[in-house]
């Protein structure tokens, strides 16, 4: 065998119509007719024949796998017959080569009106199609390419029958003529379709959806693998319906994605969706309407494109109006090249400019579509395309054409079809009716941007077909063991097959959708000469969109990105309130006080937490600051100073007291009972150290009690002095017996005991009565927290409150009904003084403490407590304490009997 080179081609479709409805990409993509006239045969009908008996059924080499369901499985008996009678006339032989595995091309080649359902002869050269035909000689150089290689399949050779699909009937033709066996002119169907051998071990092909739809339902009950390398339908994805089928053009699903990705790139949020009237923009439309509902991109309008009417059409012209009437600067067209072009000419009548224009990878770069006359001044048209060949195969593939044209000029009496296929007419190969086509290579085009890219995909379906068959023969060792081959053990091969071809991966999903992505192309016009230029890409697994927006000419003025929104977006910290159905139309409205706004949720405001809070038009929210009155506040140390010197100076008070308790100062300031009121006043001074800090269950409980005790104990112990004084003066001699029942029976311990015992019963009521731990207040200010103690419950505080004043009312009296006594003994003026600022402050904190919360109310605590405590203390013991510290020669009994003697002269007199 022949030493062999492999090589590889990289190209693309180029469409025309199909003068049927159902064209290809659900329509037919095709080149313009050409002259000439070729004469059509038909075929019998098919017929099934009884008497055939079963065939016996061969012996599998290996258990075939678990097989999906077919939708429109044929259930035989155990053996059934389906006859197809072929029709027999002798054409040209370049549909046909021998091989050990042969492989099926459908290709349509001429495009014929749909007649009667019989297999019409396709050869007639007005309905002549260029793009088919380079299509199936793309699939002639892949076979001779992979039979030259001493790297693919060693040993073995490919054949290949090409079939004509100029009508649904010729293409029915060509699926059942490559599933019937060699030699024979029918199918069987057997109970055991995994045993089936066909003619072909694959099939390429075909091109439209419409046809794609037919050959895969039948081809998948026999798990015959297609490849098909133009049907982008994604419900050929479905391996439920089409277990067998696989494809090298990126489903429509793929395409969808794109363009969604691609309007979401650039900010349109604003679009109109037009389609052509058939599978493909239909489907295309559905699906790309699904994807942008999910998204933050509104259909302003959705049309489709009328079938077969011109550019003058009244229901194209609506179509247009209605357009314009949506107020969209971008419009994606998904439709096939047919139905584009009288669209686009509609367009430049109807003199739209300044749009951008999204186009499918149908039309995007259609020679028929750029060609319209004033199209340049449409605005930018941004397209889908499937990714460039490599130019290498390109020029390989055009020497080999025109090598093949050289042969068939100088072959003397051969019937020539566009090219031999290395085989003499001597072999005396009997051709159907669906491979008839004299002089093809005369009548075909100059291959385009369609044809290149499509005649890549060809190639591609022939190498994933020798790969899996090289792969299944098990030629990795140099020799390819040809054994038995049945058509579901290829299958499983060809999804496995991830190779290189000429810097593109070759590779299949689950669904039999092959892994490639899209080119970006914006066109780019110069003058009057049209080009277009790769601005980015579109990758799957997983979907990426890559632009280089330096790349593209917009016709802006400014050349910018033009911009297509039904609403302007609101500025930072405003919801979107949607005015009509369109999520795309709103007004713009900031978000109160206390929420926010999310970026993924853009048409409601959501709350904060309780801990959080936001201003007004915010699109976060931020914790509240707990407020309490810390110890590193500067507020703390001005209170905490007076506080610790008044400490300090009841100390130093008591100490001075005891060194001096014996002298006649210190008796008369009550002896003994003033260490129990120095202790009194230090604890209710204490109690202020329990408003700084952040509150705990322990201060908040200690806190008030430790107050109103500690303050009914000195108060009490100040009205038992007063009284004392006045009884002795004033009512020892009047009611003497009074006076010594108050002394006999303990009447100043009872008082004070009695007194405390009443105050400590108010302040546990009041603990009790409510909680007294810490509670954290969120409706004193929006961006706070206050954190404070929440000791009992309000009226037993109050009370508590209140039996303090009334023990300083008591004292005051007392001490006003002694401001006649001796200077020594008369309390009257100081303690009256200090107990008025009592009075002040205590009124003060009881009206303003449902004013201040929080860090307010701990400092007002603090100094309504310092404004009680350091009056009464100054007051009561500050003169005694200056009068034994600095004045010694007052502090002698003789100096107090004076007094005494002079206050009962004064009162005698």
């Amino acid at each position: 065998m022949p030493a062999r080179a492999k090589e590889a081609a990289n190209s693309r479709h180029a469409a025309s119509a199909r003068p049927s409805p159902a064209e290809p990409r659900d329509g037919a993509r095709r080149g313009r007719p050409r002259r000439a006239g070729m004469a059509a045969s038909a075929p019998p009908p098919l017929s099934r024949d009884p008497r055939a008996p079963p065939r016996p059924l061969p012996r599998p080499e290996e258990a075939p796998p678990a097989r999906p369901r077919p939708p429109r499985a044929m259930p035989p008996p155990r053996a059934a017959l389906l006859r197809v009678l072929l029709c027999a006339r002798l054409c040209a032989a370049a549909f046909r080569s021998p091989g050990e595995f042969r492989l099926a091309g459908l290709f349509q080649i001429h495009a014929l009106r749909p007649g009667r359902p019989l297999a019409h002869g396709c050869g007639v050269a007005a309905a002549f199609r260029s793009h088919g035909y380079h299509l199936s000689q793309m699939m002639r150089f892949a076979v001779e390419e992979i039979n030259n290689s001493s790297a693919l399949l060693p040993n073995v050779t490919l054949g290949y029958e090409i079939h004509d699909t100029c009508t649904e009937a010729a293409n029915l033709h060509g699926t059942l003529r490559a599933l019937g066996r060699e030699g024979r002119h029918d199918v069987e169907v057997l109970s055991a379709p995994q045993r089936y051998e066909p003619r072909a071990v694959a099939v390429i092909g075909p091109d439209s959806t419409q046809l794609a739809l037919t050959t895969a339902a039948i081809l998948g009950v026999f798990l015959v693998p297609e490849i098909s390398y133009e049907a982008s339908l994604e419900m050929l994805s479905t391996k439920r319906f089409y277990p067998s089928f696989l494809r090298t053009i990126p489903s429509d699903g793929q395409q969808v994605k794109a363009i969604g990705l691609l309007l979401q790139r650039f900010g349109w949020t604003w679009v109109a969706l037009v389609g052509s009237d058939n599978t493909y923009g239909r489907d295309g439309l559905n699906a790309l309407s699904e994807l942008l509902a999910a998204s933050d991109v509104c259909v302003a309008y959705r049309g489709v494109i009328p079938t077969t009417k011109d550019a003058g059409s009244p229901e194209l012209r609506k179509l247009i109006q209605t357009l314009v009437d949506s107020r969209v600067n971008v419009t994606v067209v998904f439709s096939n090249r047919r139905n584009a072009q009288p669209f686009f000419e509609a367009v430049v009548q109807e003199n739209i400019t300044g749009m951008v224009w999204v186009g499918s990878e149908d039309w995007s770069l259609a020679q028929t579509i750029w060609q319209v006359p004033g199209i340049q001044n449409i605005g930018s048209v941004i397209g889908i395309s499937v990714e460039q060949a490599e130019p290498t195969m390109l020029k390989r593939l055009e020497s080999w054409e025109n090598a093949r044209e050289r042969a068939v000029s100088g072959s003397a009496g051969s019937t020539g079809v566009g090219g031999g296929n290395g085989a003499s007419s001597s072999d005396s190969v009997q051709l159907n009716c669906t491979q008839h086509c004299p002089g093809c290579h005369l009548l075909a085009d100059t291959p385009d941007i369609y044809d290149i890219q499509a005649s890549y995909n060809v190639y591609s379906a022939v190498y994933a077909v020798a790969h899996g068959l090289h792969n299944l023969l098990g030629c990795a060792s140099g020799v390819c063991s040809k054994g038995r081959v049945y058509p579901w053990q290829l299958l499983q091969k060809i999804k496995q097959v991830n190779f290189s071809l000429h810097k593109s991966y070759i590779s299949f999903d689950a669904n039999g959708n092959i892994r490639k992505g899209y080119n970006i192309i914006a066109w780019n016009w110069r003058g009057q000469s049209w080009a277009f230029d790769v601005v980015g890409a579109f990758s799957v697994n997983p979907n990426r969109l890559h632009i280089d927006q330096s790349k593209i000419l917009w016709h802006t003025k400014d050349h910018q990105v033009p911009v297509s929104v039904c609403s302007w977006p609101c500025a930072a910290g405003e919801m979107r309130l949607q005015q009509n159905r369109h999520r795309c139309c709103f007004s713009c409205v900031a978000c109160p006080a206390g929420t926010f706004l999310n970026r993924t949720a853009l048409y409601a405001c959501q709350a904060c937490g309780r801990d959080e809070w936001a201003p007004v038009g915010s699109e976060t929210c931020f914790n509240r600051t707990v407020e309490f009155l810390s110890w590193a506040d500067p507020l703390s140390w001005v209170l905490l100073i007076p506080t610790v010197l008044l400490l300090l100076l009841m100390v130093g008070l008591a100490v001075l007291f005891a060194r001096n308790a014996s002298t006649p100062v210190v008796r008369s300031a009550g002896g003994k009972m003033c260490f129990l009121m120095l202790g009194a006043l230090a604890c209710a001074c204490s109690s202020i150290f329990f408003n700084f800090g952040e509150p705990t269950w322990l201060s908040c409980l200690v806190r008030i009690p430790l107050f109103t005790i500690s303050f009914a104990v000195f108060l009490s112990c100040v009205a038992t002095r007063c009284f004392q004084i006045v009884c002795i003066f004033k009512l020892s001699t009047r009611w003497p017996a009074l006076h010594e029942a108050w002394q006999r029976r303990g009447g100043p311990a009872l008082f004070i005991a009695g007194s405390t015992v009443a105050q400590a019963v108010l302040s546990v009521a009041a603990v009790a009565s409510g909680p007294a731990g810490p509670r954290r207040r969120y409706s004193v200010a929006a961006e706070r927290v206050v954190l404070e103690c929440g000791a009992g419950s309000a009226p037993g505080e109050t009370a508590a409150i209140l039996y303090n004043l009334l023990l300083s009312l008591g004292c005051f009296a007392l001490s006003y009904a002694g401001k006649d006594l001796p200077a020594d003994y008369n309390e009257a003026k100081c303690l009256t003084c200090s107990l008025l600022l009592h009075l002040a402050c205590s009124a003060a904190v009881l009206c303003t403490r449902s004013y201040f919360r929080g860090r307010s109310a701990a400092v007002t605590a603090a100094l309504g407590a310092l404004g009680t405590l350091a009056p009464l203390l100054s007051g009561y013991f500050l003169p005694k304490g200056f009068v034994v510290l600095l004045r010694p020669h007052l502090n002698t009994a003789e100096r107090f009997q004076q007094e005494i003697r002079s206050y009962t002269r004064r009162r005698d007199e």
